[in-house]
């Protein structure tokens, strides 16, 4: 009986045994009890499971998760670390909707959620009681109209009500706090906005004509496209793909923030960066404190994504970001903001400052020690700045580094010095020999002579630049040639002769001047020009004795022969080029103050060139001869336009102040002189030296190149960058 029992089941039927493992005692996985398996228990529990099914799973998958405990701990950490991206995630993408705990008022708005579902539990069937669906709780419909018959439910949801208008009535507090707050910061913002507007009208109370300027001219990128046959426009990289650079950043996200957008030494830079991470395969957003400026169209040709604002979405971009490189001393501004906002960024952020004035020190001083790196420009600013630091007692702990600036590509192109522009069509000797026609045509653009040597100033004007400042000494060089000519004429024609004398003098000078342009035009002197001396003193009202009117007109006739047998100019013109006309980093004031001192020195004025601001600078450093850089107080950062000057085979004349003087070498690329007032006379000679020495400034030009090649190309400061980069990102 037993035996038969244990042969089936409850209702008798035969149950075969198993063929993989013998009829016996077995150990469930769950109950932890040992259950003969041909017990009814056993049966009644496993009844839907074949003895092979059961033996694979039981002890398959449980054995397994039991013998290998590590496997909890691996779902554990990657259920763990899944929710922490998640979190972050959903944090950085500012869920408008929900704020995370830690990162805004979690509470407040779980109050508004709850009192949003009140009002929506307000709105009973049939609309008997219609409640607007928003914050404010305005009501729906005509108004607070209730059905007399549904009083008795209103009165139920008396309580839901009460607590919805105290939610209601925070909210509105909260608002009006806002309100005010951002009246109050509207009306700052608007003072500001007033400020640059009133910059804006003062700058066009000088309109850019010649009317205003006495000459303008320029730009001249048509000429250059047309000569060169090469527009920059048409490149927007100039990536070596093999270099160390351009593996390090390929695929890296960037952003770089701008103080300005204007055509000046670091938004220029910052702009160069931003391309040059494109063209190498990077990502770059940039972030724009101040759109003054005319670079806006130079970002969206380069197609340089701008983030819409400062604030909230710069922050976001900026957490994402591998670097953060911040373009100047006033960015310290957003970087504190950005801290407060993400305390962990200070290890992703770059500061690359490229002012020296003690002002941009003392605004950027209490963020010097929250970034990754700090790079400097030059030797001296470095030194200057920590100078800074040590009398302000700041201890400064933050790395830094010197990455000077460099010549871009485009410029070195045209220059006539290799660079990766160059194809086998177009080599570095073919470009020297476009630029020189590039010279000769921008020259007869602006009215030059052969004799004619051009000074040229670009940067902004204003007093820190020191242009009105070349313009006394180029006064003391104008008058003394002024003056020299004179005292030439009086020799040649006598003194003592008269007021008729003297009238006669000035129109024979214009007749000599007029025959000298005819000479150049036709190629040969004008025969018949005594004859037109003759008719001038005809008409003249005060004709002077026969004797006197041949002895001039001998002495002038012998001044022509002269000219005419050695026809190459021996005395050289000075002519000043100033830029950057209309720059927003003008100040309008000091260049009215320019203007005055102009008009009251007439043979200086017909010695000024303006031009406006542009980015196409090629011509302009073609067509010069020589280059000021005149700036005062502590002197220049770096000076980007000593080196493209330089480039372009120019002696510098600059002031023995800041970067200048460890670009510049005396005497051997160029001529330095003291800061303020007293260097007018010392620059003066400097001019004059040039000036009668045609050859030796070409000698100077010719060093200064070969400096440039050795030290400033794009793959030098690059090379630089490359470290700059693999110590602030984290490299995986």
């Amino acid at each position: 009986m037993d035996e038969n029992y244990s042969n089936g089941d409850l209702q008798g039927n035969a149950v075969r045994p198993s063929s993989l493992r013998p009829i016996g005692i077995l150990k469930p996985t769950l109950s932890g009890r040992s259950t003969p398996r041909a017990s009814p228990t056993y049966k009644r529990v496993h009844s839907s499971r074949t003895p092979r099914r059961e033996g694979r799973i039981g002890f398959g998958a449980s054995q397994w998760f039991r013998s290998n405990r590590i496997v909890y701990w691996l779902l554990l950490i990657t259920l763990w670390t899944y929710g922490a991206f998640y979190v972050q995630s959903r944090w950085a993408h500012h869920n408008d909707q929900e704020n995370l705990n830690g990162f805004g008022n979690g509470k407040e708005e779980e109050n508004v959620d709850s009192g949003l579902k009140m009002q929506r539990q307000l709105i009973f069937d049939g609309n008997l009681l219609q409640v607007k669906d928003h914050i404010n709780g305005s009501l729906a419909g005509s108004g607070r109209q209730v059905m007399d018959t549904d009083n008795v439910m209103l009165a139920r949801k008396k309580n839901a009500v009460h607590s919805l208008k105290s939610l209601i009535t925070k909210d509105r507090n909260k608002r009006v706090g806002r309100a005010s707050r951002s009246k109050r910061h509207g009306r700052q913002k608007t003072v500001g906005e007033n400020r640059i507007q009133d910059l804006e009208v003062q700058e066009e109370e000088i309109p850019r004509s010649n009317a205003s300027y006495g000459l303008l001219v320029g730009p001249f990128g048509s000429l250059e496209d047309r000569i060169l046959e090469w527009s920059p426009e048409k490149r927007t990289g100039t990536c070596d793909r093999k270099d160390l650079f351009a593996r390090l950043v390929w695929s890296r996200n960037f952003v770089l923030v701008f103080h300005e957008l204007s055509m000046t030494g670091a938004p220029l830079s910052m702009l160069e960066l931003a391309t040059e991470f494109l063209s190498c395969g990077a990502t770059v957003q940039a972030v724009v404190l101040s759109k003054k400026g005319g670079l806006m169209s130079e970002l969206a040709r380069r197609k340089i994504k701008m983030l819409d604002d400062k604030a909230d979405n710069s922050f976001k971009a900026a957490m994402k970001a591998d670097l953060v490189i911040a373009g100047s001393a006033v960015c310290s501004s957003w970087i504190e903001q950005y801290l407060v906002h993400f305390p962990p960024g200070s290890n992703q952020v770059a500061w690359w400052i490229m002012e020296n004035r003690h002002e941009y020190f003392n605004r950027s001083k209490h963020v010097l020690n929250r970034v990754k790196m700090l790079i400097f420009l030059s030797e001296l600013q470095s030194k200057q700045w920590l100078t800074w630091c040590d009398e302000e007692k700041i201890k400064l702990d933050t790395q830094t580094t010197l990455i000077p600036l460099s010549v871009n590509d485009e410029l070195a192109f045209v220059a006539g010095i290799a660079c990766s522009l160059n194809t086998p069509a177009v080599s570095p000797e073919k470009m020297i020999q476009k630029q020189r026609i590039l010279r000769n045509a921008v020259r007869q653009e602006m009215g030059l002579q052969d004799n004619d040597m051009l000074v040229m100033a670009l940067s902004s004007i204003n007093a820190a630049k020191g242009q009105a400042l070349l313009l006394e000494s180029a006064h003391l060089i104008v008058e003394e040639l002024a003056s020299k000519n004179d005292v030439g004429i009086k020799r040649v024609l006598g003194t003592g002769q008269g007021k008729s004398i003297s009238v006669h003098r000035l129109k024979l000078r214009g007749l000599l001047q007029k025959w000298s342009h005819a000479q150049q035009s036709s190629g040969g002197p004008d025969l018949s020009f005594e004859s037109k001396l003759h008719d001038e003193d005809q008409r003249s009202e005060n004709p002077v004795s026969i004797d006197q009117k041949d002895a001039t007109i001998s002495a002038v006739s012998h001044a022509i022969r002269k000219l005419s047998s050695n026809p190459e100019p021996t005395t050289q013109n000075l002519k000043v080029l100033i830029g950057s006309v209309g720059s927003k980093s003008n100040k309008v004031l000091y260049v009215k103050e320019m203007l005055r001192f102009l008009s009251q020195n007439s043979n200086l004025s017909k010695s000024v060139i303006w031009t406006p601001a542009t980015t196409r600078v090629a011509s302009l450093y073609s067509a010069a001869d020589a280059y000021v850089i005149n700036s005062q107080g502590i002197g220049e950062t770096f000076g980007r336009v000593t080196i493209e000057a330089m480039a372009f085979g120019l002696p510098v004349l600059g002031t023995d102040a800041g970067g200048t003087k460890e670009i510049v070498e005396n005497n051997v690329t160029g001529l330095l002189h003291p800061v303020g007032r007293q260097g007018n006379k010392v620059l003066a000679e400097n001019l004059k030296f040039l000036l009668e020495n045609p050859s030796f400034r070409r000698q100077m030009g010719a060093r200064g190149r070969e400096k440039v090649e050795k030290m400033y190309l794009k793959r030098h400061m690059y090379k630089l960058f490359f470290e700059v980069l693999f110590k602030c990102m984290k490299i995986k």
